[in-house]
């Protein structure tokens, strides 16, 4: 709100009530709890995404991000059609986002604050930083347990033990309970997926499809994790309980996941049980330390720190000629691995950064507010909830800074139609979590394509589980499942 202006909607909540000091809200001589409460989380959003109140909506400012999709996605396709296998790999990125940011500062020049400074900061942000280092240790993990033939010990438990038909729904269901405890998809892919190659490469599976289960299925326990960064924005923005938000997902990604698990079981039932040498299985133990972890909730970053050096030291002890040189070795090497997907997610922050001071992400929201219109029934309020945690994924390629801009205005939403907190948060977050999964630019297929060495659109196309979920909850926006009543309730 501005100076002499007050938004909040006081006969809404006429419990306590404190005396108020902002500046902003001085016309009002008292707030109730609920309202400064509110107030201070829209200013704990804008910290996080800071953007200007006076920056008007722009459509203008989301042009460098269509031109940078416009490069990469165009140049892949172009030379994947011209029969290069690796197509997206020869225009790479960080390369092809230079052009957009260059447009980005270049429209940024009007504004009173310095877009560069805006564009370092967003690169440098908590999030951002994060993220990245993370991708560095993921890198370090897969190469170290790789090289050490921990990879190897796990293809031969994996296959003397499970049929193939049960190996790509196995991995799915791993990838989702690694999730579901971790609350992160990006460890999960991290500790994963190297041993998904492995597996698909030994047992003849598809490896895009393989990859693509192991990433639909982190995306599936992310989604219901309730230590997501995912789930805490969602439910914070909406004021929603998260046991209430954890119960509505329920009843949207068990369906999704019963469907995927039937069709990889059908799409792998014709595979041949490969036939694999034995290997030395305590080399397997980093993995399994790692997923211990990992599902007694201990922090990402802490676990891929304590797998690296398990691994490493396992290595030096099991009396090859594996050596402390050859492990510090291998960890740079998995570092310079994951360094182009890290080198752009600092980048895309900074983009993201800069779309947002200069008002492109708020020309999505007043979009959105405009096309709900002045309808206020719940299925055109969850409608439009469900786009604009699309939408505004889709320009972030972050799911939780998309519901971090996107929830107070899903929260008017939800306000305005009488749709649940608890609906609202799980809207919010499955739908973001629809498109992060399914983005070539988003950062797990990015991890996983780094990983795997795949072209992003091909891992993209695989993620038959988000593609799934967005089916199964635009189906139950429109025949209004599940029923009224049950919302009431969880709310």
């Amino acid at each position: 709100p501005g100076r002499g202006e007050c938004r909040f909607r006081m006969e809404r909540k006429p419990a306590c009530r404190l005396d108020c000091y902002s500046p902003y809200l001085q016309n009002q001589k008292s707030h109730s709890i609920h309202d400064l409460l509110h107030f201070a989380e829209i200013n704990l959003v804008k910290k996080i995404m800071p953007t200007s109140n006076s920056t008007p909506p722009s459509f203008l400012a989301l042009t460098p991000l269509f031109l940078f999709l416009s490069l990469f996605l165009g140049a892949g396709l172009f030379f994947t059609l011209q029969g290069d296998a690796m197509g997206f790999y020869r225009l790479h990125a960080p390369v092809a986002i230079i052009p957009a940011i260059a447009l980005a500062l270049l429209l940024g020049r009007k504004f009173k604050k310095k877009p560069m400074d805006t564009f370092l900061e967003g690169m440098g942000s908590t999030g951002i930083m994060q993220m990245s280092l993370i991708f560095l240790l993921a890198g370090a993990f897969a190469n170290v347990t790789k090289q050490i033939g921990g990879v190897d010990a796990v293809v031969y438990l994996g296959i003397s033990t499970l049929p193939a038909e049960f190996l790509l729904p196995g991995l799915f269901l791993i990838s989702g309970l690694i999730a579901l405890s971790m609350g992160t998809s990006m460890g999960t892919i991290a500790a994963v997926v190297p041993i998904a190659v492995g597996l698909a490469e030994t047992a003849g599976l598809n490896l895009p499809l393989t990859v693509g289960s192991v990433v639909g299925g982190a995306m599936f326990g992310d989604n219901l994790s309730v230590i997501s960064d995912t789930t805490i924005a969602a439910t914070r923005t909406q004021g929603a309980n998260m046991r209430d938000k954890f119960k509505e997902n329920l009843w949207l990604a068990l369906p999704a996941a019963g469907i995927m698990l039937f069709v990889l079981f059908v799409l792998s039932s014709g595979t041949a049980q490969a036939e694999v040498s034995s290997a030395n299985w305590l080399l397997a133990i980093p993995y399994l330390v790692v997923l211990v972890m990992a599902v007694s909730g201990v922090n990402v970053l802490t676990v891929l720190a304590l797998g690296i050096i398990l691994a490493g030291g396992m290595g030096v002890s099991a009396g090859t000629d594996y050596s402390f040189i050859q492990f510090y070795e291998d960890i740079w090497t998995g570092f310079q691995n994951l360094f182009e997907i890290t080198l752009l997610s600092i980048l895309i922050g900074g983009l993201a950064a800069l779309m947002r001071a200069q008002g492109g992400l708020a020309w999505i929201v007043q979009m959105i507010i405009q096309l709900s219109g002045k309808s206020k029934s719940r299925r055109s309020g969850e409608l439009s909830i469900a786009s604009l945690g699309a939408l505004m994924d889709i320009f972030t390629a972050n799911n939780t800074v998309a519901i971090l801009i996107g929830g107070p205005v899903a929260k008017e939403l939800a306000e305005r139609n009488n749709i649940s907190a608890s609906r609202s948060a799980s809207l919010l977050d499955i739908f973001s979590c629809v498109m992060q999964g399914v983005i070539p630019y988003g950062a797990q297929i990015l991890l996983a394509a780094s990983i795997a060495q795949l072209s992003p659109l091909v891992i993209a196309g695989n993620v038959y589980y988000c593609w799934i979920l967005a089916i199964v909850a635009i189906i139950a926006l429109l025949v209004g499942w599940p029923k009224a009543k049950v919302r009431q309730q969880a709310h």
